[in-house]
């Protein structure tokens, strides 16, 4: 372990030798806790027995309810307010448009009963439209035995899920960041290896297709951010509002059969309340389409996230659905060119182990296409304008905000400073003609 460390510490520099104490301690930390909790977990979560559905799992693709993983799972699921990051794809479509960097990552989920989920997916955003897509697979393995112990077929049980998003921010302004709007076109396909007979154990040809699927799906969400409670200075806003429709469509087995997805509704609030401090909230309440008396009842989630530093960020996170309530813990950190997350979720689902539950994400920061270029330009011009103002130059004051509106057309204290200075400009001109003599 010491010389892993080491080797670690040379390779990656100096904070590799914090950031590296902080995931043993996470990752052997949470298997330890599970251990020592184990009993108090049956014990105290035991009283959630009410929250037991009996229609959970009635619905086909439940791979859809299985995240990619990395910080949003990290939050417990609690990301459809403040979806800041590529994982909005799962919680809100409407994040697109609001995202500061394009970003690139890949996710692997190691679930339970050997299942892995793994995703790759992009966004980039052109001011206030965003664009996206995501590639996603579930997969187990799968193998038949006869009354014999003998293998008689192998091969994987999978669901795929493609999607492509676009959102658009409206109304976004200084003050008013806009409400944004934005919706995934998902289409997915369930994957069954063939079997054999049980009488001959010959495989019958077709047998995994006829039970095979087919999923066209969307979401659509709503998400908006302004000021409130806020006792630090800072320009992002630090009040989050995210509301969404997931996973309406119609999923069909090879026969024909309407199976009914996982539809849901998700409504959050995510509040920044001191600047590395952020607090999530979450209520999500399932739809079964095809039956509505058979939906599963409303789910929560909450989770907490605290940055010690601009490169460093600790989050947990609590999910309430079912009878088995959900604990996550994880951390965030950049290794050279990538930012990592690694996380670790129990429940009594899975094995007592660091390996079941645990998702590892990495994303690659493309840049923000100029974005910050240009705003440290229109402040510049911002400040030109107040100086050539205070010293008597209106009309040059007007040119230099005039500038400002060619960026970005929404900054509202050079609206508001034009329309002073064209008063005052208006002003100054009507009380030399006034002075003027015939």
């Amino acid at each position: 372990m010491f010389f892993v460390k080491d080797k670690v510490s040379k390779y990656f520099g100096k904070k590799a030798k914090f950031i590296f104490s902080f995931l043993a301690c996470l990752f052997f930390g949470g298997f330890v806790l599970a251990m020592s909790f184990e009993d108090f977990y049956n014990n105290y979560f035991g009283s959630f027995d009410s929250f037991i559905d009996e229609n959970e799992g009635l619905t086909s693709f439940r791979s859809l309810n299985v995240p990619f993983g990395g910080r949003a799972e990290s939050l417990g699921g609690a990301f459809t307010a403040l979806a800041n990051d590529i994982s909005f794809f799962e919680y809100n479509p409407a994040a697109s448009s609001v995202l500061e960097n394009t970003e690139l990552a890949v996710f692997h989920n190691s679930w339970i009963a050997d299942t892995s989920i793994d995703t790759i997916a992009f966004t980039i955003r052109n001011n206030t439209f965003g664009f996206g897509a995501f590639a996603k697979c579930l997969y187990l393995p799968f193998t038949e035995y006869n009354i014999f112990g003998q293998k008689m077929t192998s091969g994987y049980y999978s669901e795929s899920v493609l999607g492509l998003n676009f959102s658009n921010n409206f109304f976004a302004g200084y003050n008013f960041r806009g409400l944004a709007f934005g919706g995934t076109i998902k289409v997915a396909y369930r994957s069954m290896p063939d079997y054999t007979d049980d009488y001959s154990g010959n495989i019958i040809e077709g047998s995994g297709l006829n039970q095979s699927a087919f999923a066209l799906l969307g979401d659509f969400g709503l998400r908006t951010s302004f000021n409130f409670g806020k006792f630090f200075i800072s320009r992002k806003p630090n009040f989050h509002i995210g509301l969404s429709l997931m996973n309406v469509g119609i999923a069909l087995e090879n026969e024909g059969i309407d199976l009914g997805l996982p539809t849901k509704i998700n409504a959050g609030i995510a509040w920044t309340f001191a600047k590395p401090a952020t607090i999530n909230l979450e209520m999500i309440k399932p739809l079964n389409l095809s039956n509505i008396s058979k939906s599963e009842k409303i789910a929560f989630g909450g989770g907490f996230s605290f940055a010690f530093t601009k490169s460093f960020a600790f989050q947990t996170g609590f999910l309430l659905k079912g009878g088995n309530p959900k604990i996550s813990l994880g951390a965030e950190f950049p290794v050279k060119i990538l930012l990592l997350n690694i996380n670790y979720t129990f429940d009594l689902s899975s094995s007592l182990s660091p390996i079941n539950r645990f998702s590892l994400s990495a994303k690659l920061n493309l840049g923000d296409r100029g974005r910050q270029d240009t705003q440290a330009k229109i402040d510049e011009l911002y400040v030109k304008g107040l100086q050539l103002y205070a010293e008597g130059y209106i009309a040059e004051a007007i040119d230099a905000w005039e500038e400002i509106l060619v960026y970005n057309k929404n900054f509202d204290p050079a609206i508001y400073a034009l329309e002073t200075a064209k008063e005052t400009l208006a002003l100054q001109i009507k009380i030399r003609e006034i002075q003027t003599l015939d």
